[in-house]
Formats: structure tokens, C-alpha cells, sequence
């Protein structure tokens, strides 16, 4: 497991790169994104519902709560990237995923 520190770095590090191409994104679907205390929101105005993404680092993982479901990503230190052990997505092609399935089309690719 990732040591607090570290953990802080590498969870902040792949927000920030999310946050980035979640803003380049708002110009070809209708999202709004806005960071808050850490936490990352991306709203949604039709149809209306919010994601957040956030680090929680006593458990070390990035939270993300979407479409009612709650998807917990781990460091992978061989894909060099936070991953949801279920599916072995990486965070950014997941959240990409997460925002077409809710926006209803393919409005989002996340590199």
C-alpha cells in the first residue's frame, strides 16, 4: 500500500489531469465541472445529476459516486494509474464512460 504521502501526490497528480480533460470536454457535452475541497464535481443538466470524485486516503483509493453506484479505484503500480479492480478500467476512460452512459451518447473521450 501506498504510504499517506505518496498516495496524496499520485491521488492529486490524476484528479488534476481528470479535472483538465473534464473542462476540454465541456465544450462538446453539457457538463459542468468545479472543484471543491479536494473533491471533484461534474453536474449534469439533463438528464440533472451530479458525479463526485474524490481521494480518500485513509483507505487510499479515489471514490467516485456515480449513477447511484459507488466505483473505488486502487493504485496500480504496473498500469501506473488508479483502476477499478472490477472492470480494470483506468479512471479517466471509467469517468469517460461514467458521463456518456448518463449523458445517453458517446458526447466524451477522455485521454
Amino acid at each position: 500500500m501506498l504510504d499517506e504521502l505518496d498516495f496524496r501526490r499520485k491521488a492529486d497528480a490524476a484528479v488534476d489531469d481528470l479535472k483538465k480533460s473534464l473542462i476540454a470536454a465541456e465544450d462538446d457535452a453539457a457538463i459542468e465541472v468545479e472543484e471543491q475541497n479536494g473533491a471533484l464535481n461534474v453536474a449534469f443538466e439533463e438528464p440533472p445529476a451530479k458525479f463526485v470524485i474524490t481521494p480518500n486516503t485513509p483507505v487510499r483509493q479515489i471514490w467516485i459516486s456515480a449513477l447511484s453506484t459507488s466505483f473505488k479505484l486502487d493504485w496500480s503500480e504496473t498500469q501506473k494509474d488508479f483502476v477499478l479492480e472490477k472492470t480494470g478500467e483506468r479512471l479517466k476512460p471509467l469517468v469517460g464512460r461514467l458521463v456518456n452512459q448518463q449523458l445517453g451518447e458517446e458526447a466524451v473521450s477522455l485521454s
